[in-house]
C-alpha cells in the first residue's frame, strides 16, 4: 500500500499485514505443509517497497476475544504439558493452591459477618498469636480477611493468583506477575499478616508518588481492618517520619527509607531517631525490585558534607576539556567509561594550566581534568541530565524522571555545571553511605515483586538468597511481540517509526513509543509533528511530566500515540479505552479550578493543541453537567467570600480532597449531606457528588471505547532500542496485552557498527535505510544484549563484594553508635572505661615484649606516650616517674605472688586515687583484670604476668584518675553523661567520615593490583581491615584524650571539638 501524498523518497516497509494473518469466518484455515528446513538468510522486507507500511491489526486476536467465553484462571488450570511437569515453578505454583482452597472455604462465612466483626478479626489474629501460634496457622484466615475487606471497601475482591502472590510474598521470595495482575493489591496479603506482629512493615517503592498513591489507596484496607498506616514523603518533619514509622504498615521510597537509615546514624541524641530502634527492620514488600535492587544496584546512596576549597578549578578544567581532542590527547574506553590522557594530552594539559605535573599533591589538577573529560565526553545534556533554573538536575535513566536532590559523587557533578557555565556549588566530602543491597540485607524477611525478574534468578539467588517465583495470569496472554527490525542507519530506523506510528494512527490504536532519552523523544516528537500527526511527550521535561497522570489517562483511548522515555516505574497501567477515574479527575479540575484561583497553573501546555486533536471527547449527562454548575457557583462564592487568593496547589489539593471524600462515603450520603446542609454552600460535598456522577459517564464511554479499541487490536507498543537488558525490553512489552487484552509490540534497533551492516545490506540492495528481519541479526542483537547483562552483572557483583567488607565494619560502627546512643548513664561510662583500658593496652603492648625481659623495653616511651595522653591531669602524678623507677617496680613485682585487682599498686610508683568506690565500681575493675587476663589476642611469653599487671595498674590509674576530676567537678550524672556521649560520638563520626573516604580511595587504587597478579578483592579486604582497626584505635585515642582534657580545661576542649569540626 503507498500512502497518498507520500514523497518519492520515503522508505519502504514490510508488510504487517502479512505478519498478522487476520481470517474470516470464510476464509479456510490454511494447512501447515511440511518443508525442508533450510539455512536462514538475510532477508528485506519481502515484498516491493510501499510508501508506508500496511496497517498493522490484531483482528483475528480481538474477533477470537469478542465472543463472551468462560475463561478459566490460570492458578486453577493444570499443569497439563510435560514442561510444566517438569518445571519447578510450577510444582511451587501448584502447592499454593492448596492455600487458595482453604481460603475459598473461607468466603463464605466472612461475607456473613458485619464490618465490626470483621474488623474484630485482627484483635482475635493478636490474640492467638499471642497465646503461641505462628503465621503459618493464621494465613489462610488473615488472606481471607484481607479478600473481603478489600471487597467492601475497594470493591475489588483478590483473585485466585493474587492469593498465590501473596504467599509468595509471605515465604519471602519474588513474585513475578505480568504488567496489570494487581500487584499493587496482592501486597496487602502479605502486608497484613506480617502486621499482625506488631513489629512494623515497610511497603517500598519506587518514587514518592507511589508511595502515596498506594498508602492513600490500599490504606483504606489496612485502615478498615484496624491496622495503622504510614506515608513518607520527602521534605517530611522528623516527628512525622517518626510517628509514620512507628505504624503497623508503613509506605516510603526505596532512597527515602534509605537516607533515613544513614541520617538515623549521623544522629546525636535518641530525640532525633525516626525509625524503630533498636530493631527498624522486620518485613519488607520492595515493589519493582528488579529495578532497585539490581537496576540501581550500582549507585550507593551517599549523604555527604560541602568542601568550597577547588570550587575555581573545575571552570578552568572544564575550558581546558574543550580544547582537547579525542584520539590527540585523550582516549576513550566506552566499554568502563574511562579516559585515559597520552603523553601528548598531558603535556598540552601542563602547558596550559602552568604546572610541572598534574598529579603534584601541592597543586593537584589531574582529578579536575579526568573529571571534565568526562563530563564533556559522557555526560549529554538532555540524556543523562537537564539544565533547569541554573542547575544541572539529574535524569534518571530507568524511570525518564528528574531528581533535584541527587548529585553525582567525586566532583562530577560539579564538572558537569562548569561545563553548562553554571554556578559550582560546593564539592561533596561523603559522611555516610549504603548500597541498597546493603540496605536491604538488613531485613530478616525480604520479599519483592515485578513483572521481570526471571531473567535475572540466578543474581537475586545468588546475592539475596531470594528464589523468583513466576505467578500464573488470571486469563491468557495474547499479545503478539512482532520480529526485532534492525536498522544500518538511525535515519532509516527514525522513518520507520514514524511511518508505522502513522498507519496505526489511521487504524485508530493507541500506540506507545518506548525511547531511552529526552533527546530522542523530542527528536522523533518533532517528525510527528512535521506529519501532523497529534500525540503525547511523557519524559523528564517539567511541561510533559507535570502532565504524566493525564497522559497515561489518555495512552489507552482510541487514535493515542504517547512517547514516553522509560514506562518502568511509571506505576499506572495503561486501560485500554482510558482510565475513568483519571478522567473524571481532569473534567472535573479543568471546570472547577478557573473558579478556585486565577493563578495559572506551573505546567506548560505546549504541544496540548495537538496532543488532544483525535481523541475523542467526552460526553457527560445533563446531571453531571448540572452538578458541574452548582459546584462550579459555588466555587466561584467561596472564591469571592474568601479574602485571600487561593493558590494553584491549594486549590488543587482541595479538590483531590474531595475526590478522595467522595469515594470513601459514596453517591448516597454525599447527596444527603447536600440536602441537609443546603444553606451552608458545602464545596467539598458538591465537588465530591459532581466528580461520581462524571466518574460513571466516564466509566461508560470508557467501556465502549476500550471495547472498540480490543476490536482493533489493542495497544501496540513500539520500542526505539534495545535496552542494556532483556528484563527492561520486557518492562516496556508488557505494557501491551495486560489481563488478557489484545496487543502487539515491535522493537526496532540501529546497528552501531554501521559499516558492517552497510556492506551487509548493499549484498541484499541498495538501499540503506531499509529494515533487517533475520534470525541471525536477532541472534546477534539478543547475544550483544546477554553480554551487556553480563557486563553490568560483573560491576553489581564487584561492587556488592567490595561493599561486603564496608557493610561488617559500617554494622560494627553503627551497632556501637547505638549503644552508645541510647544506652543510659551507666552504659555510657562503661563504654568509656573500655575506651581507656583499650588506650592504655596499646600503649603498653606497642613499648614492650612479654618474651623478653623488661629491661629491653622502651619504658621511657610508654611513660611520655601515657603522660601525653592525660595532659595536665597526669603530668602532676608522674612529674618525678623515670624509666627507672619503673624498671624496679616491675623486676620486683615479677614472680610475685597474688594481687588485690580491685587496688593493684606497683612499688616506688604513684598510687592511682582511690576512686573505686562502691559494688559497681569494684566490679567493674575485676572484670577488667578478668578480661586482661583471658585476652587471646596478645603476645605470650615468659613476662606476661608482668605485663598483664602493667596494663592492670595503667588502666586503673588512668580510669580512677578520670573519675577523680569528674567527682571534683561537682556537675550531676546527667551533664556528665551528656558530655560522654557528645564526646564519644562526635569522634567516632569524625573518624568513620575519613574512613569512608579512604575506602574510597583505596577501592580504586587496588584495581592497579592486578598488574601485579594480585587479587583487587582480597587486597582490599587486607588493606581495608588494616584501615578499620587503625580508625577504631584512633577513635578511642581521640576520645580518651578529648574528655581528659574537658576536665583539665573545657577551653581547650572546646578548642579540640573547633578542630574535629573543621
Amino acid at each position: 500500500m503507498a500512502a497518498a501524498g507520500a514523497g518519492a523518497g520515503a522508505p519502504t516497509f514490510p508488510s504487517m499485514a502479512s505478519l498478522i494473518p487476520t481470517p474470516t469466518p470464510t476464509t479456510p484455515v490454511p494447512c501447515l505443509l511440511p518443508r525442508r528446513r533450510t539455512k536462514p538468510a538475510l532477508r528485506a522486507s519481502p515484498i516491493p517497497r510501499p510508501k508506508k507500511p500496511s496497517p498493522l491489526s490484531c483482528a483475528a486476536t480481538a474477533t477470537a476475544t469478542s465472543t463472551p467465553t468462560p475463561v478459566r484462571a490460570a492458578a486453577s488450570k493444570p499443569a497439563g504439558s510435560w514442561r510444566d511437569l517438569c518445571s519447578l515453578n510450577a510444582w511451587v505454583v501448584r502447592d499454593y493452591r492448596r492455600l487458595v482452597d482453604s481460603v475459598g472455604a473461607l468466603e463464605p462465612a466472612l461475607r456473613s459477618l458485619s464490618d465490626e466483626q470483621l474488623k474484630a478479626k485482627t484483635a482475635e489474629f493478636r490474640a492467638r498469636l499471642a497465646q503461641g501460634e505462628t503465621l503459618a496457622d493464621v494465613q489462610a484466615e488473615a488472606f481471607a480477611v484481607v479478600r473481603e475487606a478489600a471487597r467492601r471497601t475497594l470493591g475489588m475482591r483478590h483473585f485466585d493468583v493474587q492469593i498465590i502472590g501473596g504467599a509468595v510474598l509471605h515465604d519471602g521470595c519474588i513474585a513475578e506477575m505480568k504488567t496489570g495482575e494487581g500487584k499493587t493489591l496482592v501486597s496487602t496479603l502479605a502486608a497484613y499478616l506480617n502486621a499482625l506482629t506488631g513489629e512494623g512493615v515497610h511497603v517500598v517503592t519506587v518514587n514518592d508518588y507511589l508511595a502515596q498513591r498506594d498508602a492513600e489507596w490500599m490504606g483504606r484496607v489496612h485502615r478498615f481492618l484496624g491496622l495503622t498506616v504510614g506515608l513518607i514523603q520527602a521534605g517530611m518533619k522528623s516527628d512525622e517520619r517518626r510517628a509514620s514509622y512507628g505504624c503497623d504498615i508503613t509506605y516510603t521510597n526505596n532512597s527515602e527509607l534509605g537516607f533515613d537509615y544513614l541520617r538515623d546514624n549521623l544522629s546525636r541524641n535518641k530525640e532525633q531517631l525516626v525509625m524503630r530502634w533498636p530493631r527498624p527492620f522486620h518485613f519488607a514488600i520492595v515493589d519493582e525490585v528488579d529495578s532497585v535492587l539490581i537496576d540501581e544496584g550500582r549507585n550507593p546512596l551517599l549523604i555527604s558534607g560541602e568542601d568550597n576549597r577547588d570550587a575555581a578549578r573545575y571552570p578552568v578544567a572544564a575550558k581546558l576539556a574543550e580544547l582537547l581532542m579525542e584520539g590527540v590527547h585523550y582516549t576513550v574506553e566506552l566499554k568502563g567509561n574511562n579516559i585515559d590522557l597520552t603523553e601528548d594530552g598531558v603535556a598540552h594539559a601542563e602547558i596550559i594550566l602552568g604546572t610541572d605535573d598534574l598529579w603534584d599533591e601541592n597543586d593537584p589538577w589531574a582529578r579536575f581534568v579526568m573529571n571534565a573529560l568526562k563530563a564533556k565526553v559522557f555526560y549529554r545534556r538532555d540524556v543523562q541530565y537537564i539544565v533547569r533554573n541554573g542547575k544541572a538536575i539529574i535524569i534518571n535513566e530507568l524511570t525518564g524522571r528528574v531528581e533535584p536532590k541527587r548529585r553525582w559523587s567525586d566532583g562530577i557533578h560539579q564538572a558537569v555545571e562548569a561545563k553548562e557555565g553554571l554556578k559550582i556549588q560546593a564539592d561533596s566530602i561523603i559522611v555516610a553511605q549504603i548500597t541498597y543491597q546493603s540496605l536491604f540485607k538488613l531485613y530478616p524477611k525480604l520479599s519483592g515483586m515485578t513483572g521481570t525478574a526471571k531473567t535475572e534468578e540466578k543474581e537475586f539467588l545468588k546475592m539475596f538468597k531470594m528464589p523468583v517465583i513466576e505467578v500464573p495470569t488470571n486469563l491468557p496472554n495474547i499479545r503478539v511481540d512482532l520480529p526485532i527490525q534492525a536498522f544500518a542507519t538511525a535515519r532509516g530506523k527514525w522513518q520507520y517509526v514514524r511511518a508505522e506510528v502513522e498507519s496505526i494512527f489511521q487504524l485508530g490504536r493507541p500506540v506507545l513509543v518506548g525511547t531511552t532519552s529526552v533527546e530522542s523523544s523530542e527528536y522523533l516528537s518533532g517528525l510527528l509533528k512535521s506529519h501532523n500527526i497529534p500525540h503525547n511527550v511523557l519524559n523528564a521535561r517539567p511541561k510533559y511530566a507535570a502532565r504524566e497522570a493525564e497522559i497515561i489517562a489518555q495512552a489507552g483511548r482510541k487514535h493515542a500515540i504517547t512517547i514516553s522515555t522509560n514506562m518502568a516505574g511509571r506505576g499506572t497501567d495503561i486501560i485500554l479505552g482510558g482510565n475513568p477515574k483519571m478522567l473524571a479527575k481532569e473534567i472535573v479540575e479543568d471546570n472547577i479550578l478557573p473558579f478556585l484561583t486565577h493563578e495559572p497553573t506551573d505546567i506548560d501546555m505546549e504541544g496540548e493543541s495537538t496532543s488532544h486533536k483525535g481523541l475523542s471527547k467526552i460526553e457527560l449527562g445533563p446531571s453531571s453537567l448540572g452538578l458541574l454548575a452548582k459546584a462550579a457557583v459555588m466555587a466561584k462564592f467561596v472564591h469571592k467570600s474568601e479574602r485571600n487568593e487561593w493558590s494553584s496547589s491549594m486549590a488543587k489539593s482541595t479538590i483531590a480532597e474531595s475526590i478522595e471524600m467522595a469515594q470513601t462515603i459514596g453517591m448516597e450520603k454525599l447527596q444527603k449531606r447536600l440536602a441537609e446542609e443546603s444553606e451552608m454552600h458545602p464545596l467539598c460535598d458538591a465537588i465530591g457528588l459532581a466528580y461520581l456522577s462524571v466518574l460513571m459517564d466516564c466509566e461508560i464511554r470508557c467501556l465502549a471505547e476500550g471495547a472498540e479499541v480490543k476490536m482493533l487490536g489493542g495497544l501496540h507498543v513500539i520500542g526505539t532500542s534495545l535496552h542494556e537488558s532483556r528484563r527492561i525490553d520486557n518492562q516496556l512489552r508488557g505494557r501491551a496485552g495486560r489481563q488478557g487484552d489484545p496487543g502487539s509490540t515491535r522493537f526496532m534497533k540501529f546497528n552501531l557498527d554501521t559499516e558492517w551492516a552497510v556492506r551487509l545490506i548493499s549484498r541484499i540492495t541498495n538501499d540503506e535505510d531499509i529494515a533487517i528481519e533475520s534470525n541471525v541479526v536477532v541472534k546477534q542483537l539478543l547475544g550483544l544484549q546477554i553480554n551487556a547483562e553480563k557486563y553490568y552483572f560483573g560491576i553489581r557483583k564487584s561492587l556488592v563484594e567490595f561493599d561486603e567488607v564496608l557493610e561488617v565494619q559500617r554494622r560494627h560502627v553503627y551497632s556501637l553508635r547505638q549503644v552508645i546512643l541510647s544506652g543510659d548513664s551507666e552504659s555510657c561510662s562503661g563504654q568509656v572505661f573500655q575506651y581507656m583500658q583499650a588506650v592504655a593496652d596499646e600503649i603498653i603492648l606497642l613499648n614492650i615484649d612479654p618474651q623478653k625481659a623488661p629491661k629491653t623495653w622502651n619504658l621511657a616511651k610508654l611513660l611520655a606516650e601515657f603522660v601525653s595522653l592525660g595532659g595536665k591531669l597526669l603530668s602532676e602524678s608522674f612529674k618525678d616517674i623515670q624509666e627507672e623507677n619503673l624498671q624496679s617496680a616491675l623486676e620486683q613485682m615479677h614472680g610475685c605472688g597474688p594481687v588485690e585487682a580491685d587496688s593493684l599498686a606497683l612499688p616506688n610508683m604513684p598510687v592511682p586515687p582511690s576512686s573505686f568506690r562502691g559494688i559497681r565500681k569494684k566490679t567493674s575493675s575485676v572484670m577488667r583484670w578478668l578480661a586482661i587476663c583471658a585476652d587471646d589476642t596478645s603476645k605470650k611469653g615468659r613476662y606476661t604476668n608482668t605485663v598483664n599487671l602493667l596494663r592492670k595498674y595503667f588502666g586503673d590509674f588512668l580510669i580512677a584518675t578520670y573519675l577523680n576530676a569528674v567527682e571534683e567537678s561537682h556537675y550531676d550524672d546527667s551533664y556528665i553523661s551528656g558530655i560522654e556521649r557528645e564526646v564519644l560520638l562526635k569522634t567516632l563520626d569524625t573518624l568513620w567520615k575519613d574512613h569512608l573516604v579512604n575506602m574510597n580511595k583505596l577501592s580504586s587504587a587496588v584495581n592497579v593490583r592486578s598488574f601485579g597478579h594480585r587479587n583487587p578483592l582480597e587486597e582490599y579486604k587486607i588493606d581495608g581491615c588494616r584501615f578499620f582497626i587503625s580508625m577504631l584505635s584512633a577513635t578511642r585515642r581521640l576520645a580518651v584524650e578529648s574528655l581528659l582534657h574537658y576536665w583539665s580545661s573545657q577551653v581547650e576542649s572546646d578548642n579540640i571539638f573547633k578542630t574535629e569540626d573543621q
